[in-house]
């Protein structure tokens, strides 16, 4: 069974609306509550046509972060021939809705909701929503950092529903983590995974790690305490 993905449509809250989704920012973490991801948020980029984009992430929000993350929507028609302007930049994209006509490295795919691509620095990629839908995904970018005598990583194109899951350990499988690259290519310095949780699932312990990291619940909700 295909898993089903959040992603925000923008719109405006009702005049009778309680103003209870209020953004949390703080010097050592910040908590955006999808509520806040309206029409009156939305950011452009130059060579995109028919898209919009709410900023989730980026690196000066003022703590710890080395990349940048967006929810992109694009509109039926649109995409773009130039969309990674920084020759140094490498970048995720995950689908959470529609269908996105991704060419890179002479090879056309249509990637559907759980679609992945890892795009290495200076690739030569373009992007079309040539469906009848709105596409809606996200793109993670962060500056590359070459290691002498280590090969620039290969682009990755797959689905979350073709990649198995890797079960925590004494977690009676309710917690799980889907790896689309593997953690011992050192060629990798960023990582995008999945998270799954079943009801009652519970990560007993804090972050004990020195690199930015950024969640997105794409489905369900979380308890924090």
């Amino acid at each position: 069974m295909s898993a089903k993905y959040y992603a925000p449509t923008g719109g405006h809250p009702g005049q009778d609306q309680l103003l209870t989704d209020r953004a949390v920012f703080t010097d050592a973490y910040a908590v955006i509550p999808k509520g806040t991801m309206r029409d009156i948020v939305t950011s452009f980029l130059p060579f995109w046509n028919g898209t919009r984009l709410w900023v989730l992430s980026r690196p000066l929000s003022g703590f710890a972060e080395t990349f940048s993350q967006y929810i992109m929507e694009v509109s039926p028609g649109g995409g773009s021939d130039r969309p990674e302007l920084d020759p140094a930049a490498q970048g995720v994209l995950f689908i959470v809705e529609g269908t996105a006509t991704l060419t890179v490295g002479g090879k056309t795919h249509q990637m559907i909701p759980g679609g992945y691509a890892y795009l290495p620095p200076s690739s030569d990629w373009t992007l079309h929503n040539k469906g009848t839908e709105i596409l809606r995904f996200h793109w993670i970018r962060k500056a590359y950092e070459e290691v002498d005598g280590l090969a620039l990583p290969d682009v990755i194109v797959t689905n979350d529903n073709d990649v198995a899951p890797t079960v925590m350990p004494d977690t009676d499988g309710k917690w799980a983590t889907t790896r689309f690259v593997d953690p011992s290519d050192m060629r990798h310095d960023m990582h995008v995974t999945v998270v799954t949780f079943e009801p009652g699932a519970v990560i007993p312990f804090w972050k004990l790690m020195s690199w930015s990291t950024d969640f997105m619940f794409l489905k369900a909700r979380l308890h924090i305490g």
